[in-house]
């Protein structure tokens, strides 16, 4: 009997694999946030500037709110915990209103015990999108190419100059994306068979979407007001702030060149 267990043959035969049971994470919660027309529940995705033979470049942060589309772009030198946390925290108190949801992909630089921590603090609800479906994250996606990508390019930056580039987000680029720069604001139309259609009608800054929200000033975090918003968006036409904007692009560049 030993022998023929030994044998290749009967080893062939009475061989059984079983398949590895994928680990499970319960960190956020796998579904579709629901914010009902109510600011506050973020895209978030991170966009890597390109590779070099002396190593990967700097990350930048990403992060859109669902109903304004209200956008706030950080860089961070890597997307290690000890990086990003305090980055993400300057994320969050740029938004000038109140944080509810944070949604991302399942990549670990999100879904870790450090950032649960710091959400659970905030009393914010973290979700995630599914497995292999990058379709969930549409939102913030697009915003990597027509923000991130349209105005960073896709060449290599170094993380030693991850300041001098989040200057130039928070300075130029943030202010010029909610106060000047116009997005397709979607209308959800159900057609008779129950389907969401999503319609594009409407074309409004991200400041001018919050403000046509019914009574704005009740989303606002404590301190900021409609008008000091107001005023801010004023101070400069958009084609003067668009100016400003590649000004202060070529000059970033031009500092990163030297």
């Amino acid at each position: 009997m030993y022998n023929l267990r030994g044998s290749p043959s009967y080893r062939q035969k009475v061989l059984h694999y079983e398949k590895t049971r994928p680990a499970k994470v319960s960190i956020g919660e796998r579904r579709k946030p629901a914010p009902n027309g109510v600011p506050g529940y973020l895209r978030i995705d991170t966009v890597h500037q390109g590779d070099s033979p002396e190593g990967k470049g700097l990350y930048h942060i990403n992060a859109v709110d669902e109903v304004t589309q209200w956008e706030i772009v950080a860089a961070t030198p890597f997307i290690s915990e000890s990086y990003l946390l305090p980055v993400l925290e300057a994320i969050l108190r740029q938004f000038p209103f109140a944080i509810k949801g944070f949604r991302s992909d399942n990549g670990s630089e999100f879904i870790n015990q450090t950032v649960a921590r710091l959400l659970g603090k905030l009393l914010i609800e973290q979700t995630k999108r599914r497995a292999r479906q990058s379709g969930d994250n549409e939102l913030v996606e697009t915003k990597n190419a027509a923000i991130v990508r349209k105005h960073m390019g896709f060449g290599h930056i170094a993380p030693v100059h991850a300041d001098r580039v989040n200057q130039f987000h928070a300075g130029f680029l943030n202010p010029y994306a909610n106060f000047h720069r116009p997005c397709a604001q979607p209308e959800v139309d159900i057609d008779p068979k129950g389907r969401k259609r999503r319609r594009y009608k409407q074309w409004l800054t991200p400041l001018e979407k919050l403000l046509s929200l019914d009574q704005p000033e009740q989303y606002l975090r404590q301190g900021r007001s409609v008008a000091a918003l107001e005023r801010a968006a004023g101070a400069l036409s958009d084609t003067e702030a668009a100016v400003r904007l590649q000004r202060a692009r070529d000059a970033m560049f031009h500092d990163l060149a030297a």
